[in-house]
């Protein structure tokens, strides 16, 4: 049976800082991203179908910390693994689309990955 690929492998042209960095970039992503679906899919519906709103308070609060702690560690990440100059752009507006976290990461360590092969 086939195994999934890790979800961080480390880019061969980067430091230990700069992969410490991508690393710590893709976590806060993923919790992110995670936290904005769940915002979405359950909590939205508990509280606009089942008139439960806490669970917007909640899921919403750890929403919006998470996402200030994306955007501040996307900024650091761009300045110590110098991201193309489409990144900062896109890991924003991603961070606004349901998915748009995990795909950004995705693009950016597949183009980090282009940036290291040689011809």
């Amino acid at each position: 049976m086939p195994q999934a690929p890790p979800m961080f492998e480390p880019a061969s042209n980067l430091t230990t800082e700069q992969n410490t960095a991508l690393k710590t970039l893709t976590i806060i992503g993923y919790l992110e991203g995670t936290s904005f679906l769940l915002l979405l899919c359950i909590a939205m519906p508990l509280k606009y179908m089942m008139d439960i709103p806490e669970a917007v308070k909640y899921i919403g609060m750890t929403h919006g910390g998470l996402f200030i702690a994306y955007i501040i560690v996307l900024m650091g990440t761009a300045v110590k693994i110098k991201m193309p100059i489409w990144a900062i752009p896109a890991g924003v507006l991603g961070s606004f689309l349901p998915f748009g976290p995990f795909i950004f990461d995705h693009w950016l360590k597949k183009s980090l990955k282009k940036s290291t092969k040689v011809f």
